[in-house]
């Protein structure tokens, strides 16, 4: 049988029954640890997205602005030949009108 001084320690009722009253939290370093380091690993994932997530953001606006500028030095061309092509019938229109004199 037992022995008088080998007896389990007598247990708090009050802390048993109302854990909300228990402040002397007993904390398992292992699981402490575990979750510290998920935290951790989690935290620097997120940062790594966010990160992936900015470049997408910078590429996507470069190929936007490369190609408002192809489109705007398409256009500035067609302007320019058009100018050109404007310039040059009033040139024939000239000639052909003191040719006629």
């Amino acid at each position: 049988m037992a022995s008088p001084g080998s007896s389990f320690p007598a247990a708090e009722a009050e802390k048993e029954l109302n854990p909300a009253l228990n402040n002397d939290f007993q904390v398992d370093p292992v699981s402490a640890q575990v979750t510290t380091s998920k935290q951790m690993k989690e935290e620097y994932e997120a940062a790594e997205r966010k990160e992936e997530e900015e470049k997408k953001k910078e590429e996507a606006k470069k190929k936007e602005e490369e190609k408002d500028k192809a489109v705007q030095n398409f256009k500035t061309a067609v302007i320019v030949s058009g100018i050109i092509v404007a310039v040059a019938g009033a040139v024939f229109a000239i000639t052909k009108k003191l040719r006629e004199k």
